[in-house]
């Protein structure tokens, strides 16, 4: 469906194209240097966006996938108060670039050192350290997504700008009319297009992997309640099970 709504797009703009005498390689042909220099780098702007967005959008799958499965294996371990085989679980290879994973080896290794109050509060400092640590990783290429979004407009607005200028210094020096400036107005125009749609795709991009950022900060935050709240129970259990001897 959403191929032939793109095709028929496209067959309509070549038909507008065509019927204007004015096609986006005339464009291209007939633009000034500067014109071209700003296209370009829109392109790349353009380029490096969907580079983050398809490079972030498998992160954020593979890690999501690999902390579903930690939970649901370390999930019994947990239980039977293994700190030690717990901790061995989370740094198993398999469970590599996963959040969950990350944040369980620092409040484990903790743990593992000492289990008791104290113990726990090591455990609490850097279980908080590590998702911070685990939502800078996520973030990563952001700033370009940000950059993208906020700059492309102001960019090919820079080379409409001069395009225009250098249209009316064009019809002063030949006394020409407007019908001779028209297609150096057209040509001038696409840059300020070209922006405003780079700029839409990073502002999407950017919009949508900050919503997922926010959804996995607050499961990480509920993951921390329950394993501190774990922690607990497991330090209690010991001391009863001490002062029961």
């Amino acid at each position: 469906m959403m191929l032939t709504i793109l095709l028929a797009i496209t067959s309509a703009l070549a038909e507008e194209e065509a019927a204007s005498g004015f096609t986006l390689r005339e464009i291209w042909d007939h633009s000034g240097g500067l014109a071209k220099g700003v296209i370009v780098m829109l392109a790349l702007m353009l380029l490096a966006s969907l580079f983050v967005a398809v490079e972030r959008l498998i992160a954020f799958r593979s890690a999501q996938r690999r902390s579903m499965e930690l939970a649901a294996q370390i999930g019994p371990v947990l239980e039977a108060g293994d700190v030690g085989k717990a901790l061995q679980m989370s740094r198993d290879d398999a469970y590599k670039g996963s959040y969950l994973a990350g944040m369980l080896r620092a409040g484990l290794a903790e743990l593992d050192l000492r289990l008791d109050a104290f113990g726990i509060g090591a455990a609490e400092r850097a279980v908080e350290k590590a998702i911070g640590q685990e939502i800078a990783k996520l973030r990563r290429g952001m700033p370009i997504l940000a950059t993208t979004g906020s700059t492309a407009p102001f960019v090919g607005l820079f080379g409409t700008t001069f395009g225009v200028i250098n249209a009316f210094q064009g019809m002063a020096s030949a006394g020409a009319g407007l019908a001779a400036i028209s297609a150096g107005i057209s040509e001038a125009l696409i840059t300020t297009g070209v922006g405003i749609g780079v700029a839409v795709l990073g502002v999407w991009f950017f919009n949508y992997f900050t919503n997922r950022i926010d959804k996995v900060t607050e499961e990480l935050a509920s993951s921390e309640a329950d394993f501190l709240d774990w922690a607990e129970k497991l330090v209690q259990a010991r001391v009863e099970a001490e002062a029961a001897k």
